[in-house]
């Protein structure tokens, strides 16, 4: 994981010095954005699930989402079109807090690539006191988007729209489950597995706002979890939206 970030961000900053030494322009005034023909981007918002059992809960502000994207503008129809296509590459973090004390725990009818719904008090102890119960993953993703800049003479002011689609691969899956027992000792859980999720996840995207900061949304169009894998056999898949900002 810290490989990741550690890679995709020598990445972005050799991106900015080979942009910065072929524009020769300067950054804009104090207040605005760098005059970089390129977008580091951080998403925040919050994960839902579509069309899951009833048995699968999930706690709305405990279910948050984190992403960080490099995207490059590439002009669609002349430069003076209006429309920018922007593909990128980067990584999509999302946790999701369950309700009522239960959680994702491997399913052993099954195999090693599968999970059962379970409240955590079954599997360490009935006196325990949860203090966190959550679900992890981080995925390695490439966005891309069709965007239409209301300003035409300069994309870097003016409201814009995109319509886009990514494709992510999970790279991790965790549950982090932390309480105190009997003895009063806290004690904190990570499981790393698979949990029967699909190994790629892929969907549309939606966002509207300024150059620097905007609204975004995202519907997953495959499940989250594998054929007969998941819990409930559940054919659950992913909602997510929030605001993002953008560094350059």
């Amino acid at each position: 994981m810290k490989k990741l970030y550690t890679i995709l961000l020598a990445f972005t900053l050799i991106q900015s010095s080979f942009a910065q030494e072929s524009t020769k322009q300067p950054k804009t005034p104090s207040g605005g954005r760098p005059n970089i023909p390129s977008d580091l981007v951080f998403e925040f918002g919050f994960n839902m699930l579509n069309n899951r059992p009833e048995d699968i809960k999930t706690k709305f502000f405990g279910s948050r989402t984190f992403n960080i994207y490099y995207q490059y503008p590439f002009a669609v129809g002349g430069k003076s079109s209006g429309f920018t296509l922007n593909p990128g590459i980067g990584i999509g973090t999302d946790r999701f807090a369950f309700d009522k004390g239960s959680n994702l725990f491997n399913n052993p009818v099954v195999g090693p690539e599968s999970s059962v719904f379970k409240p955590a008090k079954e599997v360490f102890g009935t006196d325990i006191i949860l203090e966190k119960n959550i679900a992890k993953t981080t995925y390695v993703e490439v966005p891309i988007d069709l965007t239409y800049h209301i300003n035409r003479t300069n994309y870097s002011k003016g409201f814009r729209v995109s319509l886009g689609a990514k494709v992510g691969y999970l790279t991790n899956a965790q549950t982090v489950i932390k309480y105190n027992d009997k003895n009063k000792l806290t004690r904190e859980v990570r499981d790393i597995q698979n949990f029967g999720l699909e190994k790629i996840r892929y969907g549309v995207t939606l966002k509207a706002g300024s150059p620097g900061f905007y609204a975004w949304g995202y519907l997953g169009l495959n499940n989250l979890f594998q054929d007969q894998k998941g819990p409930f056999k559940t054919e659950a898949s992913q909602i997510s939206f929030g605001l993002a900002f953008k560094l350059f």
